[in-house]
């Protein structure tokens, strides 16, 4: 009787190893709070993101903190269709210089893979260069042509060359969305869809938040990690050798 239930334990245990995977649920987008706690930015204007039926092309941000010597702390959010990619940018002069471009999109030849990029977009030549640029909490779904993403940046500025942080601080953006193809290997060129005109970011910072140093929020994580299935896999080993 003893033998079986350690057998039938360790069997558990296996099925467990091999078909336990994190369950990450679907990015939720909304237009909640649309003017008030964060900017929306839209094509077709007031289009909802929540409704994956209709074309939606969504990008919307959120003030998190601001500090005079580092820049202003921002969290996105990206709605759209594309069997390619989908980006929201931050630039002084859309018309001029350079875009810092986050983009977000599928690859449709490997399995609809999801991927994420910081690119230069040259707003003169349209060329698209890798930049390197720290984000956090990173949150994706890709359902069919439909991609959602949200993260955080920090430090950004937009006088500061490649929105790198300088002193004096400027929280004036023009933001701009848009789209794109991905071939497996390159993205193609940005199409944009809407651009914002200037728009000063600091005015949807929380008051409690002003001039602080405060970290941007990060992505909701699993209770729980890869680091489980080799533990599992050590224990039903175990187990066997002693049953």
């Amino acid at each position: 009787m003893e033998r079986t239930l350690i057998q039938v334990i360790a069997t558990m245990m296996v099925f467990l190893t091999l078909g336990f995977q994190p369950v990450l649920s679907q990015v939720e987008i909304t237009r909640t709070g649309c003017g008030t706690t964060k900017f929306c930015l839209e094509e077709p204007v007031k289009c909802d993101p929540a409704v994956n039926t209709t074309p939606c092309l969504f990008g919307s941000g959120k003030a998190t903190a601001f500090n005079n010597l580092t820049g202003i702390d921002l969290t996105f959010e990206l709605s759209g269709n594309s069997t390619g990619y989908i980006a929201l940018g931050l630039s002084q002069n859309a018309s001029v210089g350079s875009t810092m471009l986050f983009v977000c999109g599928q690859n449709s030849s490997s399995n609809r893979t999801f991927f994420f990029m910081t690119m230069t977009l040259d707003n003169v030549n349209a060329n698209l260069t890798s930049l390197a640029r720290n984000v956090t909490g990173l949150q994706s779904s890709v359902v069919g042509e439909n991609i959602k993403c949200k993260f955080s940046v920090s430090n950004l500025n937009a006088t500061a060359t490649a929105l790198q942080t300088r002193a004096n601080k400027d929280t004036t953006f023009q933001v701009v969305i848009g789209s794109g193809p991905f071939d497996g290997n390159t993205l193609g060129r940005f199409n944009l869809a809407r651009n914002s005109g200037s728009l000063d970011l600091s005015v949807f910072l929380p008051n409690s938040t002003t001039n602080t140093t405060a970290a941007p929020s990060g992505a909701n994580r699993p209770l729980y990690s890869n680091a489980v299935l080799p533990l599992l896999s050590f224990l039903t080993l175990s187990i066997l050798k002693f049953a």
